[in-house]
Protein backbone atom coordinates (compact mmCIF):
# COMPACT_ATOMS: atom_id res chain seq x y z
CA UNK A 1 0.00 0.00 0.00
CA UNK A 2 1.05 3.60 -1.09
CA UNK A 3 0.28 6.60 1.28
CA UNK A 4 -0.31 9.63 -0.57
CA UNK A 5 -1.50 11.59 2.67
CA UNK A 6 -3.52 11.26 6.02
CA UNK A 7 -6.68 10.84 4.24
CA UNK A 8 -5.77 9.67 0.67
CA UNK A 9 -4.00 6.25 -0.02
CA UNK A 10 -3.77 3.93 -2.94
CA UNK A 11 -3.90 0.33 -2.21
CA UNK A 12 -2.96 -2.90 -4.41
CA UNK A 13 -4.97 -5.91 -4.31
CA UNK A 14 -3.53 -9.51 -5.57
CA UNK A 15 -5.06 -10.92 -8.76
CA UNK A 16 -6.89 -14.29 -6.64
CA UNK A 17 -8.58 -11.19 -3.76
CA UNK A 18 -9.47 -9.99 -6.97
CA UNK A 19 -10.90 -12.74 -8.82
CA UNK A 20 -13.11 -14.07 -5.72
CA UNK A 21 -14.63 -10.59 -5.83
CA UNK A 22 -15.28 -10.62 -9.34
CA UNK A 23 -17.08 -13.50 -8.93
CA UNK A 24 -19.02 -12.15 -5.99
CA UNK A 25 -19.60 -9.30 -8.49
CA UNK A 26 -18.36 -7.03 -5.41
CA UNK A 27 -16.66 -4.91 -7.87
CA UNK A 28 -16.14 -2.25 -10.30
CA UNK A 29 -13.32 -3.31 -12.40
CA UNK A 30 -11.79 -0.64 -14.74
CA UNK A 31 -9.45 -1.56 -17.66
CA UNK A 32 -7.33 1.88 -18.50
CA UNK A 33 -5.70 0.08 -21.00
CA UNK A 34 -6.05 1.30 -24.80
CA UNK A 35 -9.22 0.32 -26.71
CA UNK A 36 -7.14 -2.31 -29.09
CA UNK A 37 -5.78 -3.82 -25.72
CA UNK A 38 -9.07 -4.50 -23.97
CA UNK A 39 -10.33 -5.60 -27.52
CA UNK A 40 -7.47 -8.38 -27.43
CA UNK A 41 -8.04 -9.68 -23.90
CA UNK A 42 -9.04 -8.59 -20.49
CA UNK A 43 -10.77 -9.51 -17.42
CA UNK A 44 -14.72 -10.35 -17.90
CA UNK A 45 -16.66 -7.79 -16.74
CA UNK A 46 -14.06 -4.99 -16.65
CA UNK A 47 -15.30 -1.36 -18.16
CA UNK A 48 -13.04 0.12 -20.47
CA UNK A 49 -11.72 3.54 -19.61
CA UNK A 50 -8.39 4.16 -21.42
CA UNK A 51 -5.76 6.20 -19.16
CA UNK A 52 -5.19 8.38 -22.49
CA UNK A 53 -8.68 10.16 -21.73
CA UNK A 54 -8.90 9.14 -18.19
CA UNK A 55 -10.52 11.58 -16.22
CA UNK A 56 -12.67 11.04 -12.64
CA UNK A 57 -15.60 12.45 -14.10
CA UNK A 58 -15.83 8.51 -16.04
CA UNK A 59 -15.19 6.33 -12.15
CA UNK A 60 -18.84 6.22 -9.82
CA UNK A 61 -16.95 7.74 -6.92
CA UNK A 62 -19.90 6.73 -4.69
CA UNK A 63 -20.89 3.51 -5.26
CA UNK A 64 -21.31 0.61 -2.81
CA UNK A 65 -18.90 -1.50 -4.63
CA UNK A 66 -15.09 -0.43 -4.36
CA UNK A 67 -13.58 0.59 -7.74
CA UNK A 68 -10.66 -1.43 -8.95
CA UNK A 69 -8.48 -0.48 -11.63
CA UNK A 70 -5.80 -2.66 -13.46
CA UNK A 71 -3.82 -2.24 -16.82
CA UNK A 72 -0.72 -4.92 -18.06
CA UNK A 73 1.67 -4.32 -15.88
CA UNK A 74 -0.08 -1.88 -13.57
CA UNK A 75 2.05 0.86 -14.13
CA UNK A 76 -0.95 2.77 -16.09
CA UNK A 77 -3.25 2.06 -13.37
CA UNK A 78 -0.81 3.76 -10.59
CA UNK A 79 -1.37 6.54 -12.87
CA UNK A 80 -5.25 6.60 -13.07
CA UNK A 81 -5.23 5.95 -9.34
CA UNK A 82 -3.39 8.96 -9.12
CA UNK A 83 -5.75 10.93 -11.31
CA UNK A 84 -8.77 9.72 -9.07
CA UNK A 85 -6.68 11.36 -5.73
CA UNK A 86 -6.04 14.50 -7.03
CA UNK A 87 -9.87 14.76 -7.89
CA UNK A 88 -10.83 13.91 -4.68
CA UNK A 89 -11.03 9.99 -4.06
CA UNK A 90 -10.10 9.40 -0.75
CA UNK A 91 -9.25 5.20 -1.50
CA UNK A 92 -8.16 4.12 -4.84
CA UNK A 93 -7.46 0.38 -5.37
CA UNK A 94 -5.54 -1.34 -8.12
CA UNK A 95 -4.52 -4.82 -9.34
CA UNK A 96 -0.57 -5.45 -8.24
CA UNK A 97 1.40 -6.90 -11.25
CA UNK A 98 -1.34 -6.17 -14.03
CA UNK A 99 -2.99 -8.30 -16.45
CA UNK A 100 0.47 -10.54 -16.80
CA UNK A 101 0.38 -11.39 -12.91
CA UNK A 102 -3.06 -12.07 -13.48
CA UNK A 103 -2.59 -14.50 -16.08
CA UNK A 104 0.56 -15.74 -14.62
CA UNK A 105 -1.77 -16.76 -11.64
CA UNK A 106 -3.80 -18.75 -14.24
CA UNK A 107 -6.86 -16.84 -13.93
CA UNK A 108 -9.14 -16.31 -16.93
CA UNK A 109 -9.67 -13.49 -19.48
CA UNK A 110 -12.13 -12.93 -22.33
CA UNK A 111 -9.48 -13.15 -25.74
CA UNK A 112 -10.83 -11.83 -29.05
CA UNK A 113 -8.65 -13.65 -31.88
CA UNK A 114 -9.75 -10.93 -34.37
CA UNK A 115 -8.59 -8.19 -32.45
CA UNK A 116 -5.85 -5.66 -33.56
CA UNK A 117 -2.41 -7.04 -32.25
CA UNK A 118 -1.33 -4.62 -29.43
CA UNK A 119 0.32 -1.48 -29.67
CA UNK A 120 3.65 -1.84 -28.24
CA UNK A 121 4.28 -5.10 -31.09
CA UNK A 122 2.74 -2.34 -33.69
CA UNK A 123 5.03 -0.35 -32.24
CA UNK A 124 7.74 -2.57 -32.64
CA UNK A 125 7.53 -3.93 -36.13
CA UNK A 126 7.47 0.01 -37.63
CA UNK A 127 10.67 0.83 -35.62
CA UNK A 128 12.18 -2.14 -36.55
CA UNK A 129 11.01 -1.94 -40.45
CA UNK A 130 11.99 1.78 -40.42
CA UNK A 131 15.43 1.19 -38.37
CA UNK A 132 16.09 -1.95 -41.14
CA UNK A 133 14.96 0.35 -43.95
CA UNK A 134 17.36 3.11 -42.54
CA UNK A 135 20.26 1.04 -42.29
CA UNK A 136 20.23 -0.88 -46.07
CA UNK A 137 19.65 2.20 -47.83
CA UNK A 138 22.49 3.62 -45.39
CA UNK A 139 24.42 0.76 -46.97
CA UNK A 140 23.29 0.72 -50.42
CA UNK A 141 21.97 4.22 -51.83
CA UNK A 142 23.76 6.84 -49.98
CA UNK A 143 24.97 7.02 -45.84
CA UNK A 144 22.55 9.78 -45.74
CA UNK A 145 19.64 7.25 -45.16
CA UNK A 146 21.62 5.93 -41.68
CA UNK A 147 19.57 9.39 -40.19
CA UNK A 148 16.76 7.13 -40.44
CA UNK A 149 18.07 4.39 -38.26
CA UNK A 150 19.54 7.05 -36.00
CA UNK A 151 15.63 8.62 -35.39
CA UNK A 152 14.02 6.04 -34.97
CA UNK A 153 16.15 4.78 -32.11
CA UNK A 154 16.63 8.00 -30.53
CA UNK A 155 13.35 8.14 -30.52
CA UNK A 156 12.96 4.56 -28.59
CA UNK A 157 15.56 5.70 -25.94
CA UNK A 158 13.68 8.56 -25.35
CA UNK A 159 10.26 6.12 -25.09
CA UNK A 160 12.08 4.54 -22.43
CA UNK A 161 13.30 6.49 -20.26
CA UNK A 162 10.56 9.12 -19.97
CA UNK A 163 7.78 6.26 -20.60
CA UNK A 164 6.05 8.13 -23.47
CA UNK A 165 6.09 6.74 -26.68
CA UNK A 166 5.10 9.18 -29.15
CA UNK A 167 4.79 6.06 -31.79
CA UNK A 168 2.25 4.39 -29.56
CA UNK A 169 0.49 7.49 -29.26
CA UNK A 170 0.60 8.00 -32.72
CA UNK A 171 -0.17 4.35 -34.10
CA UNK A 172 -2.95 4.54 -30.95
CA UNK A 173 -4.68 7.07 -33.00
CA UNK A 174 -5.18 4.99 -36.36
CA UNK A 175 -8.89 3.77 -36.94
CA UNK A 176 -8.25 0.15 -36.25
CA UNK A 177 -7.04 0.46 -32.83
CA UNK A 178 -10.36 2.58 -31.64
CA UNK A 179 -12.52 -0.36 -32.36
CA UNK A 180 -13.92 -2.12 -29.66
Amino acid sequence: MTTVNNSQKVNVIDAQTLQELVNQNEVILIDVREPSEYSGEHIEGAKLVPLSTFTADKIPQNSAKPVILYCQSSNRSGQAAQKLLQAGFQEVTHLEGGLNNWKQQGLPTKVNKNAPISIMRQVQIVAGTLILTGTLLGAFVSPKWLFLSGFVGSGLLFAGVSNNCMMANLLAKLPYNQKM
